[in-house]
């Protein structure tokens, strides 16, 4: 690099401002390999992990906390986390939030992830019928994974495993990203597993052969990765094999009972166990095989022993294979499926499999990560192993279907939090004490903390170079504390001692002033309200809400959020109706107490997804039934009958949830 450029980019470093576009490859250069797969848009490593970059992490906040009573170990507690998984990811690589520091990552065991398959073609259910159909394709989705992916590889512990499941579409790309990624030589396995089968019987000339495996890549994040092979149901009688085996070995050709392998083959044991084999097989003969048989003699004496004998007919050495009812597994899991129709989620996948899979790289008290956590099977599979666990997903279904999976399980679950990323309750966050909300803030705007005074005036730390003070609304009886007067008085103290920028941060309610920011002589004064409205010029990104879907095709559709946003409750209007012995649910209308724009500037009117149902009498909240929107509209209105037979109790608890995750329960008396 030139010293001129050089020196420029110092100068803009320190300035605080950022980087133009036009220097991000002298930056952060691409080291090209000797292959690796290219296309559009493909960000440099260096970019996806380095802190500060947009989109950037989100600190966690705990929505609830679900108790079982034992005693636990170093205060551990899983987490299933609400939120987008690259901005979650991101706060566990930075490892600076309070709730996860130095308890995640370098230490997860095991990352099961099934990812969206990006494709327009839907997937079938077990009775054949058309489920969800994904929209990302190409690039946009191999880059949606593999950002993901390099966050992923530095959470593992050095002997971390990742399975990546997905179907033929992409896999042939995703391999070369994995290599990429985790190195081609930590490339374990890929596993054929067996998908639904289509009931197809008519012989008719088609397209292409019926898909009847998915594939799992298996990779490790060191060479220090290893797996215990698992095994599956396969029963034999007790036989006896040839010794020899092909190929030539050094010192693997000794003579046994007079004869040698042939020049191309060895015996398959060293010469000293043989002899023991030999003497096993002679002592069983002369005093145990009146009173049993071989194979029992085996077992009586601790299945350890190994026996030999003279084949009558060849005169060549064969040896002992007991009777067994299970055989280690290579790659071709035929046996299981992949996967299983427990929750009516789409996509869900098997116990069987998952078990499997954490049983063959885990012990007990190992992390096991899911961050596509959608039905939940890892996850539940992880808790009746005796592992650690922590899920992720995007979608509010996903929540409430692994919640209640959890809350119904035989022996109970252990301490789990149900955590908030990116999406807020903003009521939480002002019942926090003084120093949890200053610490909450101070992470969500991404300022590096730094108590200091100037000229007399507390500030609490930097953003991107320039101060920023938290506004303790806790010492002001008034609502309005933040006016022009305010600032101007600030202005006076600190103004010739700072930048260009200052940063206000402060509950909207206690701002009196109409902008983003109040400019004096050169000076702009950036006011960060609580809930925040995005100002523009700060961020290099559009802010971008999460989407719930209004019907189940669009369940596993690839989404992703950017950056944050504060519940906005929805009202909701309902009431009840009987009918004969049924109930009938009448939502006459939802809002929200804000105006709501789609990305492309819209009004946005209808903005119902969902509606949750619990009739038990369980004090936690475990969905019983979903309707989405799409399917209860009535005109202007939903409805929803309930089947008297379906209904537990004469309260009904429901949830209704709106296309960006809030929510608002109430119990209604049928």
């Amino acid at each position: 690099m030139e010293k001129e450029l050089a020196d420029k980019l110092i100068q803009i470093l320190q300035s605080g401002k950022d980087i133009p576009q036009e220097y991000a490859q002298i930056i952060f250069p691409i080291d090209h390999r000797e292959y690796e797969l290219t296309y559009k848009d493909k960000a440099p490593k260096e970019k996806i992990l380095s802190v500060g970059e947009e989109p950037q992490s989100v600190p966690f906040q705990v929505e609830k906390e679900f108790s079982s009573g034992k005693i636990i170990e170093d205060d551990w507690k899983n987490l299933l986390i609400f939120g987008d998984n690259f901005q979650s990811l991101k706060t566990i690589y930075e490892n600076m939030d309070p709730l996860i520091k130095d308890k995640i990552k370098g230490k997860v065991k095991l990352i099961y992830i099934d990812p969206p398959f990006a494709t327009e073609s839907d997937f079938i259910t077990k009775g054949g019928e058309k489920a969800y159909a994904d929209k990302v394709k190409g690039s946009e989705f191999i880059e949606f994974l593999r950002v993901r992916l390099l966050l992923a590889r530095e959470i593992l512990s050095t002997d971390g495993i990742i399975c990546v499941h997905l179907d033929y579409r992409k896999k042939h790309y995703i391999k070369v990203i994995m290599d990429e990624v985790f190195g081609e030589n930590n490339f374990k396995n890929e596993i054929a597993v067996n998908r639904v089968k289509k009931n197809i019987r008519e012989r008719k000339m088609v397209k292409k052969l019926n898909e009847e495996f998915d594939t799992i890549l298996m990779y490790s994040k060191t060479e220090d990765g290893l797996i215990l092979p698992p095994t599956k149901i396969d029963y034999k009688d007790e036989r006896w094999h040839s010794f020899d085996a092909s190929g030539y070995r050094t010192g693997m050709d000794y003579e046994l009972f007079g004869v040698v392998p042939s020049s191309s083959n060895h015996w398959r044991w060293e010469k000293d166990k043989a002899i023991r084999a030999i003497k096993n097989y002679e002592i069983w003969e002369n005093s145990f095989k009146k009173d049993e048989s071989l194979n029992e003699y085996w077992i009586r004496t601790g299945k350890k022993k190994k026996f030999i004998r003279k084949n009558e007919g060849s005169g060549k050495p064969e040896y002992f294979l007991p009777s067994s009812t299970e055989t280690l597994c290579n790659n071709l899991w035929n046996d299981i499926p992949a996967y299983a129709f427990t929750t009516k989620y789409p996509t869900e996948k098997s116990i069987k499999m998952l078990s499997r899979i954490i049983e063959m790289t885990t012990q007990k008290g190992d992390i096991v990560m899911d961050f596509f956590a959608g039905s939940g099977t890892t996850l539940i599979s992880a808790e009746t192993m005796g592992r650690r666990w922590i899920g992720c997903d995007i979608g509010k279904l996903s929540i409430y279907t692994i919640q209640k999976r959890l809350l119904k399980l035989k022996n109970g679950a252990n301490d789990f939090c149900l955590v908030n990323a990116g999406c807020y309750n903003l009521e939480s966050v002002f019942n926090l004490n003084r120093q949890k909300y200053y610490d909450f803030v101070l992470e969500l705007f991404h300022i590096d903390k730094d108590v200091q005074k100037i000229n007399g005036i507390q500030v609490d730390g930097k953003r991107r170079g320039d101060w920023a003070k938290v506004f303790a609304y806790q010492d002001f009886s008034e609502t309005t504390a933040i006016n022009e007067s305010y600032i101007q008085d600030l202005h006076n103290q600190i103004g010739h001692k700072i930048k260009d920028k200052f940063y206000l941060i402060a509950p909207e309610v206690n701002v009196d002033i109409i902008g983003d920011y109040y400019k004096i002589d050169n000076i702009k004064y950036y006011l960060l309200r609580i809930p925040y409205q995005v100002i523009a010029d700060l961020h290099k990104i559009k802010f971008k809400k999460l989407q719930q879907p209004k019907n189940i095709k669009k369940i596993n559709k690839v989404e992703d959020s950017i950056g944050f946003y504060f519940n906005d409750i929805p009202e909701v209007r309902s009431h009840i109706e009987k009918v004969n012995k049924d109930i009938k649910i009448v939502i006459e209308k939802v809002t929200s107490p804000f105006v709501n724009v789609s990305e492309d500037d819209q009004l946005v009117k209808d903005i119902l997804a969902m509606v949750l149902i619990d009739s038990s009498s369980d004090t936690n909240f475990i969905m019983e039934k979903v309707f989405f929107a799409d399917d209860i509209k009535n005109n202007e209105k939903y409805v929803i009958l309930l089947h008297y037979n379906d209904i537990q109790s004469n309260k009904i608890k429901v949830v209704y949830i709106d296309i960006y995750g809030n929510e608002f329960m109430e119990v209604l008396e049928g």
